[in-house]
């Protein structure tokens, strides 16, 4: 009862928009509306996924990062990706340290356009965990930012825009939502283990207690040496079993993790496996998020852990 005002509100945005959409054909700005489309360029593939489906068929994404080998960390851009920057209306770039490549090659074309550097939307600076795209709050607020620029540069289409909005958190990400819903209901408070930091950023909204010491996350995932103290503390984790799941990286499989991996494996501890870019490359954001969901839930149902009773929290 109480969510029918919201629900009747979305129908009439969406309605509103389809209304837009196939009456919107006569010039607006001396530019019809199948023309009206704005070039963007994204520095990595998840952000271009998302970029993509808000925008629909009113920008082309270009995502620079695709290959789910490649090391956003330390990529080499091409000429083909300066070009795809010169020629751009909006780039999205990651930003906090991640990929700072990207900074360099606006520089050195410093054309008008927009830039949405999701660190600086964010409030954060480098030094800061840069995998936002795990969290899905911060999810959220690069949706509000790209749907603001995409209005500012083609105000004619701002309806179409905020109609792709609710479809995507609506439908696109459903079953994403569902299943952390479901994770967080079933298992909130279960002391798990990851490789890196990027799980830091998905665990506390499963209600996932992760235990393994920071430095140790933030050792691998930054390629910097792990210390001896943070080393022993997490292996020791595992072999006495105080982790129900084993969380990792699996583009990152150092030789330090790829040992804990066989130590889980020989504890019988169960293991989910996650990446930091689109796999396969062809996926959507939600499509390889929710995959790797489901990797986890199945994970913790292996583990022995013990499920909450429905209605009850820890």
């Amino acid at each position: 009862m109480m969510r029918r005002p919201a629900v009747a509100w979305t129908l009439a945005v969406l309605a509103l928009a389809g209304c837009d959409l196939t009456t919107a054909t006569s010039p607006v700005g001396g530019m019809d509306a199948s023309e009206r489309v704005v070039a963007v360029v994204a520095a990595e593939n998840f952000w271009g996924s998302i970029a993509g489906q808000l925008g629909g068929i009113h920008v082309h994404v270009t995502s620079i990062i695709t290959n789910p080998n490649a090391d956003p960390h330390a990529y080499e851009p091409t000429t083909g990706d300066a070009r795809s920057i010169a020629t751009s209306q909006m780039v999205v770039l990651n930003g906090i340290g991640y990929d700072p490549w990207a900074p360099k090659l606006l520089a050195a074309d410093p054309g008008p356009r927009e830039v949405l550097d999701v660190g600086t939307v964010l409030g954060l600076k480098g030094g800061a965990n840069p995998h936002r795209w795990y969290n899905p709050a911060d999810v959220q607020a690069v949706i509000s930012a790209i749907l603001h620029d995409y209005s500012m540069l083609d105000p004619a289409d701002s309806l179409y825009f905020e109609a792709q909005r609710i479809r995507f958190n609506a439908v696109a990400l459903g079953p994403y939502h569902d299943l952390i819903g479901q994770i967080r209901q079933r298992y909130a408070g279960t002391p798990v283990g990851a490789s890196e930091s990027i799980f830091a950023m998905l665990a506390p909204t499963l209600g996932l207690d992760l235990i393994t010491p920071n430095p140790f996350l933030k050792a691998i995932s930054e390629g910097t040496d792990v210390s001896s103290a943070a080393k022993t503390a997490s292996d020791a984790q595992i072999r006495k079993r105080q982790i129900r799941i084993y969380v990792y990286n699996s583009q990152n499989t150092t030789p330090d993790v790829q040992v804990q991996i066989d130590e889980c494996r020989a504890a019988g501890i169960p293991t989910a496996r996650i990446t930091e870019t689109l796999t396969p490359a062809s996926a959507t954001y939600q499509a390889w998020q929710t995959s790797q969901l489901e990797g986890i839930l199945s994970a913790l149902e292996r583990s022995g852990a013990r499920p909450q009773p429905p209605g009850t929290t820890r």
